[in-house]
Formats: structure tokens, C-alpha cells, sequence
């Protein structure tokens, strides 16, 4: 099973590097899915959601790319971009990091190919011509990028984030999004607590114009508290009441809490993921959740806009 403590590789070789960077997250998908060590699993499991908490912008097949070849990267760009926007110089040597990059060209509006993979397929599409079409993807190319570790230069600018130091700002933080992700929150006492050992629910209304309603217990510690409003705020914005897999459901939350939660800087070290719920689901659907599971990382640390 391939995990961080393995050589590193750099796709270096042009002519089947991106064969080799599809190959990579193929092999880390199956591996995950057929691991019979569940401690292993779960380490391998979080390895990767390290990474995707601190390149939340990133999808999860350029956050396992970078796993693969730098795991401890902190903050990655471009050779021109280091330069242009950071006055900083990749030094000699280094080794580049691939990740896939968008290609945005003008593409057949029946079958999305670009002009030069429309005409070598069996689109028979001819009302407009190429040069009147829209813009859009048509797929992804691999792009060199470089950590600040290597590179010298100026001092990057420092991030001001709600989560340098104090944990106070952000449960007030994580409930006044609640009204941007259309989720009502409500925070209940001890003594209004209904639901056991149970540190914060989520329920779907009957009338479907309703938004999910969101309960924590508002005795929890804070950092506990903050954790806990993710986790249900990815119940409510992931799953619905008919969604009975429940396991599957909760690895999926806990993993959104885990990447918000180390990005905003919070204790999270005692989160173990327990994966046999997807060893039986198809290579597809587990790529499935772990898109779902970046996407909405990324969804609730824009909402809270803490590094704007």
C-alpha cells in the first residue's frame, strides 16, 4: 500500500508521465478499497486528509498527487508564479511536483470535445462552426509546480487566519454560515439536551422547501464544539433522511471534520477512520466520496472566509 513513507516519485519520465499520475491514483484507490489492516487503512486514509487540509482548494487527485511526491509540502506554485507574485526563485536542482491542470478550450456543444477530438470522433455535430462555440474544459494536463521549501526569496506575506492561537472566534464563525449553506443551527444547554451521548444531530424536515435543521450541545468544549458543527454541517449539505448507510455517511462527515478542523487549526489527533463500510464499493464510488469529501471541506472553509 503505497503511504507517505514510501520513496517518493517524481513522474518524471515526459512521455508517460501522465499515464503514470492516472496509474498512481488508481492503484491508492484500490489499495484503499482492498486493505485488510483497518489500523493501516485508516493511516493511509489520513495521510491523505493531512494533505487536503492544507491544499483545500485543490481536488483530491492533485492532493494525493502531492501526497505521492511531497508530503510535507505547505504551499505549492508555479516556476513563473514564484517569481512574478512572490518574488522567490525555485532553486537549482529541485525536483517539480505534477499535478493536473484544466485545459479551457472551445468545445463541440453536443459532445464537448475540442475541435481537434471532435473531428477524429463519431460526433456528427455540424450546425455551427468551431470558431462560434463555447468555451469550457475538455481535460486536464500535467503542470510542474514547486513547494516554498524549494525556493529562496523573500518572506511569504503571513496568513491572518481565525485559527492562529485562539479557538474562542470560531464556533460564533461556523454558526453565522449557517444562513450561506441553507442549514439552520441551533445550539442547546445540557439541560435541553435530548439526545443522549449524542454530541450534535441533524434532521431533515418534512417539507422538502425546509432546510436541514442542525442540533449541537453547546456544553461540549469549544474546539470540540467547532468540530462537532462541521461534522453535522457535512451531514446536512451530503446526505438526507432517506440515506440509511450510515457508516458510509460517517466517514464521510468525520473526514470533512478532520480537513476543516486541522486547517483551522484544532485538535483533531484523535479521529480514526473506520473504512470497512467501503470495501465493497466499486472503485468509482469511492472516488466518488473522496471528491465529495474535498468539495465540501472546501465549501465550509470558504464560508467561513477566514483567510480573505
Amino acid at each position: 500500500m503505497p503511504t507517505s513513507q514510501q520513496p517518493h516519485v517524481s513522474f518524471a519520465e515526459a512521455d508517460s508521465r501522465a499515464e503514470h499520475m492516472r496509474s498512481y491514483i488508481n492503484n491508492w484507490v484500490q489499495d484503499l478499497i482492498e486493505a485488510t489492516d483497518e489500523a493501516k487503512a485508516s493511516d493511509h486514509f489520513q495521510s491523505w486528509l493531512d494533505v487536503q487540509s492544507r491544499f483545500h482548494r485543490y481536488s483530491y487527485r492533485n492532493s494525493l498527487l502531492i501526497l505521492r511526491q511531497r508530503p510535507d509540502a505547505t504551499r505549492v506554485a508555479g516556476y513563473r508564479t514564484w517569481q512574478s507574485e512572490f518574488d522567490r526563485q525555485v532553486r537549482k536542482g529541485e525536483r517539480a511536483i505534477w499535478i493536473w491542470a484544466p485545459i479551457i478550450a472551445k468545445r463541440c456543444p453536443e459532445c464537448g470535445n475540442s475541435a481537434s477530438y471532435h473531428d477524429r470522433s463519431d460526433c456528427g455535430y455540424d450546425e455551427s462552426p468551431p470558431d462560434d462555440w463555447s468555451q469550457g474544459l475538455v481535460g486536464f494536463r500535467p503542470v510542474p509546480v514547486f513547494d516554498v521549501s524549494q525556493t529562496e526569496g523573500e518572506p511569504l506575506p503571513a496568513l491572518e487566519t481565525a485559527a492562529a492561537g485562539a479557538v474562542g472566534g470560531l464556533v460564533p464563525a461556523l454558526v453565522a454560515i449557517a444562513g450561506d449553506l441553507d442549514v439552520t443551527v441551533e445550539l442547546l444547554s445540557d439541560a435541553a439536551w435530548s439526545h443522549g451521548q449524542s454530541k450534535g444531530v441533524c434532521r431533515w424536515p418534512d417539507d422538502e422547501e425546509e432546510p436541514p435543521r442542525i442540533e449541537v450541545n453547546e456544553g461540549l468544549p469549544e474546539a470540540d464544539l467547532a468540530v462537532t458543527l462541521v461534522h453535522e454541517y457535512a451531514h446536512a449539505l451530503l446526505h438526507g433522511e432517506g440515506d440509511k448507510a450510515r457508516g458510509k455517511r460517517e466517514v464521510e462527515a468525520e473526514a470533512v471534520a478532520y480537513v476543516v478542523g486541522r486547517y483551522l487549526g484544532l485538535d483533531v489527533g484523535g479521529s480514526a477512520f473506520y473504512l470497512a463500510a467501503w470495501s465493497e464499493e466499486a472503485a468509482a464510488q469511492v472516488e466518488e466520496r473522496l471528491g465529495r469529501i474535498s468539495t465540501m471541506a472546501k465549501t465550509i472553509i470558504e464560508a467561513i472566509d477566514i483567510d480573505e
